[in-house]
């Protein structure tokens, strides 16, 4: 089914280590130098990794969200009149937090940005973003809303790291290998996004211009472990069958996937099934990277910045290389690219998100 109102990405803001704005992403991205390094924010002594990609100069976690959204409707050409009445959908950690949880910082953020209309929360683990932005497209393609800000943040701090590297899921190496053999796991990092999603039929004439469109979403759940994915990347496979159907493309139309693959053994091995099983034969030409080895995972937050990144990418028709790569792994045959990044004409990419518990999503971004 193709979505008769056309959803537009219009105003877009990150911050991760490899930078504050959008601009720096794609820089960042595009120059494929890690912006990992020793973690300076808290005490590390007796864990396995001591790594993450964190910013050297951040405020609270509230701030920099705020930040992010007035930069994104700024960037939108939104002034606070026009945010009047605009929903925000805000993906950060669950449970008690200074000041209350998820729902009043929410409800705080859109106090101080203008944002008068509703607020929802996503705590749903490394999907949170990428389910929020497509809760916000439905609204959107559908004709409830004209407009929603997404924003998501994650900053590194003591607990999830100390999650992470107790569970053995962290780098000890320091370097995340997506999809390379020799892979040792992920590494954290810094994120923090905001974009304005608007209806293209409702855009006013002097708005400025699309970044790009969400042209397709799709969502499926595994149920196969709590904490390991499908093999067979079957819950993946139905979520990008299911962004593409929605968009009206083939996979062959598909001219790049910003992949999940964190570098861990199990979940990229079956990511890479998944993209066999939904691609087809096409799974494994379609040029595939993963960010997170330049600005690491950023948890709830990844969905959002990895969005931006992508648009960004596909804008200035540059794909980003997979560094941190050893060799192939057989498990993972696919077209990654090495080397340095890769020149384009692609009007359609793929990003991907998966989470504990077998939550999986794919989000396909087209050209304006």
């Amino acid at each position: 089914m193709v979505d008769a109102r056309v959803v537009q990405l219009t105003g877009v803001h990150a911050v991760s280590a490899l930078g504050r704005g959008a601009s720096a992403q794609l820089a960042g991205v595009l120059a494929g130098v890690p912006a990992f390094g020793p973690v300076r924010r808290f005490d590390t002594t007796g864990r396995r990794s001591t790594v993450a990609a964190t910013l050297p100069d951040v405020g609270t976690l509230a701030d920099e969200l705020t930040d992010a959204i007035v930069e994104a409707c700024a960037a939108a050409g939104l002034d606070r009149a026009r945010r009047t009445g605009c929903a925000l959908l805000l993906a950060v950690h669950g449970g008690p937090a200074p000041g209350g949880g998820p729902a009043a910082l929410a409800g705080r953020l859109a106090a101080r940005c203008g944002l008068s209309g509703h607020t929802r929360v996503y705590t749903s683990a490394c999907v949170s973003a990428s389910t929020a932005v497509a809760d916000a497209a439905a609204l959107i393609s559908r004709g409830s809303v004209d407009r929603v800000v997404v924003a998501a943040g994650y900053l590194v701090e003591p607990d999830q790291f100390a999650l992470f590297d107790a569970g053995r899921a962290l780098a000890v190496d320091g370097v995340v290998r997506p999809f390379s053999v020799g892979r040792r796991g992920l590494l954290l990092g810094d994120g923090v996004a905001a974009v304005v999603l608007e209806s293209r039929d409702e855009r006013p004439p002097t708005g400025a211009d699309a970044v790009a469109t969400v042209a397709g979403w799709g969502r499926a759940g595994d149920a196969f472990h709590p904490c390991q994915p499908d093999p067979a990347g079957t819950g993946l496979a139905r979520a990008v069958g299911g962004a593409l159907r929605r968009a009206g493309v083939s996979p062959e139309a598909v001219g790049y996937v910003n992949a999940n693959a964190t570098g861990t053994a199990q979940s990229d091995a079956a990511e890479a099934a998944a993209l066999r099983r939904a691609l087809g034969g096409y799974g494994v030409r379609v040029p595939i990277s993963s960010t997170k080895a330049l600005h690491g995972h950023a948890l709830e937050a990844s969905g959002l910045l990895e969005l931006v990144v992508t648009a960004l990418a596909l804008r200035d028709g540059t794909l980003p290389v997979n560094t941190g790569w050893l060799g192939p792994d057989e498990a993972c045959p696919l077209n990654v690219i090495l080397d340095g990044p890769r020149r384009t004409t692609t009007r359609n990419a793929l990003t991907l998100n998966a989470a504990f518990g077998g939550a999986n999503t794919a989000l396909l971004v087209g050209a304006p």
